[in-house]
């Protein structure tokens, strides 16, 4: 199987800032190696049609999962397509394993297959003839879930600290902040909204705005902002395109993005953290401050040079992308 895309941890469910809980449910958005699930508004479910918007689904202490209009999903006689009915009662037997994969009765196993639709794909537990051309895949939940320990990425390098010695660059379970919210905004399209996004981009007109929510509990401890880029070779469920200089700015906003913010009413500077070079196979820790804790903060990653960079967010094995890390 190719890539697998993940998207991860306690994060960024469309437009919003965190993740809202239904009774006893917990409520993320799947993705693929293909692209988010997207759903259409009789409730089927699709892997990469970007037309459609990213569903949100909750899933209860039984395994079975409603959709954000609260449908109950079911795998449909007798080609088991995974789709969210109204009035229909979930099937149970879901569940979220520890590094995220959605699973059906502890298989991580999905089939995809085309719809000859904008190139979207229904979902199945099982394959059968009448689906025609089909292929496996994985779906990925980004939260519901606790992590096991990430090993550390191949190297280490310290690009810059504004505050004291930096927190450790490992992330493991309750040390680190994932971002609930990305923006790539671009300066040849300045009144664009793109909303939230996956995959963190910079290029000579894009830039991304990356948000943290920063709990209360993180009242008196230090936090470091953390840019991990490790090999390609060493991703799990991840990837990136690079080329260039590798030099990028990176800067604290006054305040933080939303799924309707463009080049042109971005939040504006407060602090610029300074400039590094990345290259793959290092850890760069870009900034060490107070953390705020309680408060939603913003960094916007730009080119400052010809770096060209597109990577898809993600803490998994080995993690990728722009964290905090806490201690």
């Amino acid at each position: 199987m190719n890539m697998k895309g993940v998207i991860t941890l306690a994060a960024f469910a469309a437009g919003t800032h965190a993740l809202v809980g239904r009774g006893n449910s917990c409520c993320f958005q799947l993705t693929s190696s293909s692209g988010p699930v997207g759903q259409l508004s009789d409730g089927q479910n699709r892997i990469g049609d970007s037309s459609l918007p990213a569903a949100q689904f909750c899933i209860s202490s039984d395994g079975s999962i409603t959709d954000g209009s609260g449908r109950g999903c079911i795998l449909t006689p007798p080609t088991t397509q995974f789709q969210c009915d109204v009035g229909a009662s979930p099937t149970p037997g879901f569940s979220i394993s520890s590094s995220g994969m959605l699973e059906f009765n502890g298989n991580p196993t999905f089939i995809a297959c085309e719809t000859g639709q904008n190139g979207g794909m229904n979902i199945h537990t099982m394959e059968s003839t009448p689906l025609g051309q089909c292929t496996t895949v994985e779906l990925t939940a980004n939260a519901c879930f606790t992590p096991t320990s990430k090993p550390a990425p191949s190297a280490s390098a310290t690009a810059a600290s504004s505050a004291g010695s930096s927190c450790p660059t490992t992330l493991s379970p309750g040390n680190f902040e994932f971002p609930h919210l990305i923006v790539p905004v671009n300066s040849e399209s300045p009144e664009t909204a793109p909303g939230t996004q996956f995959n963190g981009v910079v290029t000579s007109s894009i830039s991304s705005i990356f948000n943290f929510d920063i709990p209360s509990s993180d009242s008196g401890k230090t936090c470091s902002l953390v840019f991990a880029f490790p090999q390609q070779a060493d991703l799990h469920t991840s990837s990136f395109s690079f080329s260039g200089d590798g030099k990028i700015d990176v800067a604290r906003l006054s305040g933080p993005a939303s799924s309707s913010t463009t080049f042109h009413n971005a939040p504006s500077v407060s602090q610029d953290l300074g400039d590094i070079t990345i290259s793959p196979g290092n850890t760069f820790v870009v900034s060490t401050f107070s953390c705020p804790a309680g408060q939603t903060v913003a960094f916007e990653m730009k080119n400052a040079g010809s770096t060209n960079l597109k990577f898809f967010e993600d803490f998994n094995p080995s993690p990728l992308g722009l964290f905090i890390t806490v201690c």
